[in-house]
């Protein structure tokens, strides 16, 4: 019988899952459609020669199962103790940082409930930068939630806007209805923004214990008849669809591939650390548990939501034509919109941006055309170059 592993082999033993891809591949059971068993029990003939390999991939699964286990747990858990408010004051939360745009003539009060590197919450973010808005951001931690616990509504991003309604604040949950109603504020700004709100239904439904929001219209901006001679309709279809395409394609190609193995999820993570500043926004023990719970969580589900979404065997292949097929809608045009980005531009550019600092996006630069157009925008967006478009008067 083979001795016990000491601690320094079990530490090079996962540092080898980590850094190397192809060890980590080749510890993936393969579904074998003759017994319609996955092999935990088959060993190969390397296997019987070394039994002491097989032992420990046992081991890395176990331990993979467990840790999925917990964090399924935790999520289902938390549902039970959660205490939810149909009815709530302003939310009390600490403020994770301000943008302060001194151009910003709105008068609107904003707080962004987010994920840094959320695409939904990436878009929403270019959205109000390219105008020029200034908001408040609470950064919320990933796997508790904490700072969602005066809401129903678990997603983000979520945009309160103080000092309008009956109850003194706006809710406004979903990224293409924060950007669609605050487009609509910007093109008729003497509408309450409590009523244009209600332009914006949500309809919820239950699939099992999941709850389910449809929000209708979150792709129309609303405007006066007046102002639907500065577009023309075919543009306004245009734009819905490309907007409806990065949330229903290309947002979906985006996990798969940041999280395809252990290093990349990991990587990631160590990312996401870093531009959401989670040395100073969480403590030790929550930012370590995020950061390696989360990415062994997330590389699980990037696998899964390869299988959901029909994407190739190479997912990076599904992230170039994802690539390719924006970069043809552009064509020669500056922007999607022309001379400067529409709605269209702000999400896909938004929800590339979520992705910047990973291995996926270098690759998307080196094998596609779209890094101009991308830079194009991202300069736009950054120098808030919208903003003396905005109409307050």
């Amino acid at each position: 019988m083979a001795a016990p592993m000491n601690w320094c082999s079990r530490v090079g033993l996962w540092k080898q899952i980590c850094v190397d891809r192809s060890f980590a591949s080749r510890m993936l059971p393969t579904f074998n459609k003759q017994t319609r068993t996955f092999p935990f029990r088959y060993l190969s003939n390397s296997a019987k020669q070394n039994p002491l390999k097989t032992k420990w991939r046992r081991v890395v699964w176990a331990t993979g199962a467990a840790v999925t286990g917990t964090v399924v747990a935790a999520f289902l858990s938390f549902d039970r103790w959660r205490v939810y408010a149909d009815n709530v004051t302003r939310p009390s939360v600490k403020v994770t940082r301000r943008i302060q745009i001194d151009t910003d003539s709105s008068g609107l009060k904003l707080t962004l409930f987010q994920y840094q590197t959320c695409p939904f919450c990436c878009k929403t973010r270019a959205f109000l930068d390219y105008y020029g808005f200034s908001y408040d951001v609470v950064e919320v931690n990933s796997v508790f939630r904490t700072e969602l616990k005066w809401t129903k509504y678990r997603k983000v991003p979520v945009l309160v806007c103080d000092g309008v309604g009956e109850d003194g604040f706006l809710q406004i949950n979903d990224s293409s209805v924060i950007i669609s109603f605050l487009e609509s504020h910007l093109i008729d700004p003497h509408l309450p923004l409590d009523v244009l709100l209600s332009y914006y239904p949500c309809l919820e439904t239950k699939e099992g214990r999941k709850t389910v929001y449809e929000f209708l219209n979150k792709y129309f901006v609303m405007f006066p008849e007046k102002e639907a001679t500065k577009t023309t309709s075919a543009e306004r279809s245009k734009e819905r669809k490309w907007r409806q395409w990065t949330d229903d394609v290309l947002v979906h190609v985006l996990s798969p591939n940041i999280y395809r193995s252990p290093s990349e999820a990991l990587q990631s993570f160590n990312y996401f650390s870093e531009v959401g500043d989670w040395d100073n926004v969480f403590s030790t023990a929550e930012r370590m548990t995020v950061i390696y719970v989360g990415s062994a969580a997330m590389l699980i589900i990037g696998w899964m939501l390869k299988k959901k979404y029909h994407l190739k065997d190479d997912v990076r292949q599904s992230l170039y034509d994802a690539g390719n097929e924006w970069t043809a809608a552009v064509g020669q045009d500056k922007f999607l919109g022309g001379d400067k980005p529409n709605l269209a531009d702000l999400s896909v550019y938004g929800t590339l941006h979520a992705i910047e600092g990973c291995e996926a996006f270098e690759d998307l630069l080196n094998n596609t055309q779209i890094g101009r157009w991308y830079f194009r925008t991202k300069e736009a967006v950054t120098s808030h170059a919208g903003a003396n478009m905005k109409i307050t008067d």
